[in-house]
């Protein structure tokens, strides 16, 4: 009998918002150990720093508060870096390879918005409160901490992002910082009426560099909770950052939400179409295909229909925008159940092709070789697709 297989995953509960430092004292108040983390940093070509640990009290909640304690002189602590000083310190570094690569990711998310915010170069923009070695410590500890758990996938609440205005190195700027607004794109997120910054441009990279799923929290087994505390005590609110982990079934994980995105269209060259839905999947739409339709007074037309994750819809909705005739647009949410799928190799007397395989709580159910490697193998032998595509699922199969 085929149990259904489990995926540990990590639901971080923004109430309060969310900073990198907040996230350090969730996943150790959840049982991830200083000691262990210190030993990991030390990974990392970075020094003049300690890291603290104790345990607060934040409106009747017990938390754990983490601070990384910089050693250097005053006026250091934030030295502006570029992408190329953040990038060689992490390549550098001994690191696990998927956590180096994790961490590029999420830097590289932070420079990216910087730069668009500030309009420079992205290899020109220079992090300044981002750049520093708290920032490192931050971002790293929460990805090692992770996996020193076994998460394998990270849900999200709605982002508290507080309001009023924060200090930075460009001046006063309103909350949410204009990198964390830019960060946070695609996210559900709201504004309370707390006058300081909640969401700091750490926290939402963090979010936003995990690929963290907003909405799709669906069944869990929780094993343990974690709670971070943030800098300063809020009344009739504790100002901390929930983090629970737990199981979650793949069969349970496979049912999602994702938004509809749909036009009706009876202006536009047809030929246009293709650029269209290669530029969709290009930036994550799940699927996009067209409808032939009747509008009103019998005008033949095409329904354009593109499924999304509920971060990639702007980003869809601007393209859509761009690249069609539509003036409007028409969104729902629906709820959507997918197989498991991998995608294995199969040698065969023409060389490796790729299989894609479906499966249902353990067991394959579908198999499909990769049609561009069948079509090649069409094209220098001769010999018809179907004859070689038959061929290979013998081959699974067998």
């Amino acid at each position: 009998m085929n149990m259904p297989k489990h995926e540990k995953i990590a639901y971080f509960d923004c109430f309060a918002g969310i900073s990198g430092d907040m996230c350090l004292g969730a996943l150790v108040d959840a049982g991830v150990s200083l000691s262990a983390l210190k030993k990991e940093f030390k990974k990392l070509p970075i020094s003049g720093y300690s890291l603290v640990s104790k345990k607060v009290i934040r409106c009747g909640v017990s938390a754990t508060k983490v601070d990384v304690i910089i050693k250097k002189a005053k006026g250091k602590r934030h030295e502006a870096k570029k992408w190329k000083d953040v990038e060689k310190t992490i390549k550098t570094s001994s690191l696990p390879e998927h956590i180096k690569q994790k961490g590029l990711h999420i830097f590289k998310k932070l420079f990216e918005a910087e730069a668009t915010v500030h309009g420079e170069p992205f290899e020109k923009v220079h992090l300044h409160e981002l750049g520093g070695i708290d920032c490192m410590v931050d971002i790293f500890g929460t990805l090692i901490g992770l996996d020193i758990l076994g998460v394998e996938k990270i849900y999200a609440s709605s982002i508290n992002l507080g309001s009023g205005f924060v200090k930075t190195a460009h001046g006063m700027l309103p909350v949410p910082a204009p990198a964390t607004a830019e960060l946070l794109t695609g996210y559900p997120v709201y504004s309370s009426d707390i006058p300081f910054e909640l969401t700091t441009p750490t926290g939402a990279a963090i979010i936003s560099g995990m690929k963290a799923d907003p909405y799709s929290l669906s069944e869990i087994t929780m094993e343990k909770i974690g709670y971070g505390a943030g800098n300063k005590d809020i009344a009739h609110m504790p100002n901390t950052l929930r983090i629970l982990i737990g199981w979650q079934t793949k069969d349970s994980r496979n049912a999602e939400t994702v938004t509809v995105i749909e036009t009706n269209i009876d202006d536009m060259n047809p030929q246009m179409y293709e650029n269209v839905m290669e530029k969709l999947f290009k930036v994550g739409a799940l699927d996009v295909f067209l409808e032939n339709i009747i509008m009103k007074k019998g005008r033949p037309a095409v329904k354009l229909t593109v499924i999304a994750e509920a971060r990639d819809v702007e980003r869809l909705t601007d393209i859509i925008f761009e690249e069609t005739t539509t003036i409007g647009l028409r969104f729902y949410e629906v709820r959507r159940k997918t197989l498991e799928r991998t995608t294995k190799k199969v040698k065969t007397k023409y060389g490796d092709v790729r299989i894609k395989v479906s499966a249902l709580k353990g067991k394959v159910v579908n198999m499909s070789p990769e049609y561009e490697d069948i079509k090649k193998i069409a094209k220098k032998t001769g010999i018809p697709i179907k004859k070689i595509a038959e061929e290979i699922i013998k081959r699974f199969y067998g």
